[in-house]
């Protein structure tokens, strides 16, 4: 029996096993870290990793490593050997730049055991080149914002009345809101596209922003758990404020989207709400900084995750698993080591 992911013979070998899993770049993920420590609840071992010793979210897992920034030689030899030394089931990421690396080495770790939790290198390439996206967006004839890398196209646009300020500018290749700007003029574009290469003009969408934390079995492909929220309030291009809601129109949306696209594990979307209209605007295939808003909820996708690694098929659950009208309120906290 081949289940796309597992053969027959590695579901065994991982039932008999104790279950490990290591989270690369833990950083202030620390409700992810202790999500997963509550799931396996003492039947396997969470290991984090940083490039920092002042991450916090290291410290909630049962062991971590310092090691390398990613982008320094014999990284991956450094991931490979934790996973090996601690019998890691399965590796995730929760930054941007490390999932395609990750996707780019799934042979090395499976001949070391362990399973990359996460789509392919093409999908997270692709997600994390916004425009990109945006084609094959408008390939597949999802409404999204109407993007362009040549910024006179976009002015010829304006003086054609097809195009209008305000836009956003930034990065084609980027994430965490980084070097964003709400442009309201030509000038200003010139300005920033004079000291910056790789840039974008964006449309800007005036509507309702959702965040869509979903899970895609890894077994069976099939999409298990959809959680949406509406976003209340942004802090650093993470949501701060959410509430949870549910939409079957919605939901069918996302449910297409993600199988045409052919994305794998935990991922995170960014939609608008655009006069009953939904635009899809971005997509990470990860957890999202809004995920502990779904797990609280009820959309508990740490047992999904757990369960495949099992070799086990997940339920559909989606529309079921979570409450709506629950709020989410980030707060700050502090830790302290000596």
């Amino acid at each position: 029996m081949e289940s796309g992911w597992f053969t027959e013979k590695e579901i065994v070998t991982i039932r008999g096993n104790s279950m490990n899993i290591l989270i690369l770049s833990a950083g202030t993920r620390n409700k992810v870290v202790q999500y997963f420590v509550k799931t396996l609840d003492g039947k396997g071992k969470v290991i984090a990793t940083d490039m920092s010793n002042l991450a916090p979210a290291i410290y909630d897992a049962d062991k971590y490593y310092i090691v390398p920034r990613m982008t320094e030689e014999g990284y991956i030899d450094v991931i490979l050997d934790i996973c090996k030394k601690e019998k890691i089931s399965g590796v995730l990421s929760l930054i941007d730049p490390e999932l395609s690396l990750l996707a780019e080495n799934k042979e090395n770790f499976e001949a070391v055991g362990t399973k990359v939790i996460g789509s392919s290198y093409e999908l997270c390439e692709m997600s994390l080149d916004k425009y990109t996206m945006y084609n094959w967006l408008t390939d597949h004839r999802y409404k999204c914002a109407k993007s362009y890398m040549n910024k006179d196209e976009f002015f010829a646009d304006v003086e054609s009345g097809k195009a209008k300020y305000p836009v956003f500018v930034k990065p084609a290749k980027g994430s965490a809101s980084i070097a964003i700007s709400k442009v309201y003029d030509k000038e200003t574009i010139d300005l920033l596209f004079a000291h910056d290469e790789g840039l974008m003009v964006q449309e800007f969408l005036d509507g309702q922003e959702i965040g869509a934390d979903v899970y895609i079995d890894m077994i069976s492909g099939e999409v298990v758990s959809i959680f949406t929220k509406k976003k209340l309030k942004m802090r650093a291009g993470e949501t701060d404020k959410s509430v949870s809601f549910k939409d079957d129109k919605l939901f069918s949306l996302i449910e297409k989207f993600v199988k045409e696209a052919g994305y794998r594990g935990q991922i995170d979307i960014d939609i608008f709400d655009i006069n009953g209209e939904y635009y899809i605007s971005e997509v990470n295939p990860r957890f999202g900084g809004g995920y502990p808003h779904a797990y609280e909820s009820g959309a508990d996708h740490m047992k999904l995750i757990v369960n495949n690694l099992g070799g086990n098929v997940n339920k559909r659950v989606i529309g079921s698993n979570y409450k709506s009208e629950t709020y989410m309120m980030k707060y700050n906290e502090v830790m302290c080591k000596l």
